[in-house]
């Protein structure tokens, strides 16, 4: 196993999370939906104004769930953009739906508005946009367009969680929304996620098909007498242990988010005159988004260039990463999906680079990784 002086993630605990998880095994409950799940749960509700979240067992599985909400059939198509996580696409089509991939636009890597138009057919059902490293999406422009057609967006808010686009928290604006817990993400608890539902007429619904599609939820509240199987649905219920862990650790959001801030920033600047001279791009965060920190980016020249950085940073101990292969050139996205070609998505994904980037990062870790990038220029 490969010891890195700087890896590229870290989980570290910034608060009461060892505490919480004793007090859940003391309370006697630390299966799905105890106390320390509704405590999170309220949180991200008051965070978000959302009328209510669901917590689950991962992104992918909110996303499954925000699938079997809009109860599509075979035939019908979802626009998801290619520069992605394969789940994003696959929640969808595993319910029989078509996936129609989208390109993305060259500054923000978010799926671009101005090609919706023409990736919308009779047949199409929703638009997924995904808020790539907590930057948000041109709402306004995919909002029209949804309202045009009558189409549903959903939001697959694994890196925006705390991020905002015109003032308006990121994963407010589609009916429903996803979110990730993964030990990568700004605040975890290992694997896990969370439904938001702003539509409040999909809450009965959406806890009966993540409650393995029965109504054990509406039996505990008094509602029946007893529970039976009444929908599809799956086992998407987060373990109290774990919600103990993320409760804790929502509850220090801000400290977390004032430490990400600054070592983006410190990475945003110290590259600076190094990128420019060497025509490597920055991330750009348009000035009417405010970003959630998640991740801080590179896009070299060539994939040359990107490859012999990831090389040279690796030979000093420091792990740096590639990101997404464009699922409309993948096997399952060939088989599952269509697109009329996703130029800006392969010449992205050739191209950038993940610096490592987590809460814990200390100064001198983030030193060597400046250290080593300013260093490195084509040979």
């Amino acid at each position: 196993m490969v010891t890195w002086r700087v890896p590229f993630n870290r989980a570290g605990l910034v608060g009461t999370e060892l505490d919480s998880i004793r007090d859940a095994i003391a309370n006697g409950h630390i299966s799905g939906d105890g106390p320390f799940a509704r405590r999170a749960e309220k949180q991200l509700e008051e965070l978000l104004g959302a009328p209510r979240v669901l917590l689950t067992t991962s992104g992918t599985h909110s996303l499954e769930l925000a699938a079997l909400l809009l109860d599509l059939a075979p035939g019908d198509e979802v626009i998801v953009p290619s520069f992605t996580f394969p789940t994003t696409a696959s929640a969808f089509a595993l319910r029989g739906a078509q996936v129609v991939f989208g390109d993305i636009r060259p500054d923000t890597l978010n799926l671009d508005e101005r090609k919706l138009p023409d990736l919308v057919t009779e047949r199409t059902r929703a638009i997924v946009v995904v808020h790539y490293a907590g930057v948000g999406c041109e709402m306004d422009a995919i909002v029209r367009v949804a309202d045009e057609h009558g189409l549903t967006i959903v939001e697959d808010n694994a890196h925006g969680l705390f991020g905002a686009y015109r003032g308006r928290a990121l994963g407010t604006f589609g009916r429903v929304a996803a979110h990730s817990f993964h030990e990568t993400k700004n605040v975890t608890c290992g694997e896990g996620g969370a439904v938001v539902l702003n539509d409040a007429s999909d809450i009965e619904r959406a806890e009966i098909l993540r409650e393995k599609g029965t109504d054990r939820k509406r039996f505990f509240r008094g509602e029946v007498d007893k529970y039976t199987w009444v929908d599809l649905g799956s086992s998407y219920v987060m373990s109290d242990l774990l919600a103990a862990f993320l409760a804790a650790q929502l509850e220090q959001r801000s400290s977390i988010q004032d430490a990400r801030r600054l070592l983006w920033e410190r990475y945003d600047e110290s590259l600076r005159d190094w990128s420019e001279r060497l025509g490597v791009r920055r991330p750009v965060v348009p000035q009417h988004c405010e970003q959630s920190y998640h991740m801080y980016y590179l896009l070299l020249p060539s994939s040359a260039l990107r490859d012999a950085l990831i090389a040279v940073l690796r030979d000093q101990g420091i792990l740096a990463v590639f990101h997404y292969l464009p699922l409309d050139r993948s096997a399952m996205g060939l088989r599952f999906g269509r697109s009329s070609g996703c130029p800006v998505s392969a010449d992205v994904s050739e191209r950038l680079v993940r610096l490592p980037f987590y809460t814990s990062m200390t100064e001198r870790e983030q030193t060597l990784v400046i250290d080593a990038v300013t260093a490195f220029s084509p040979a």
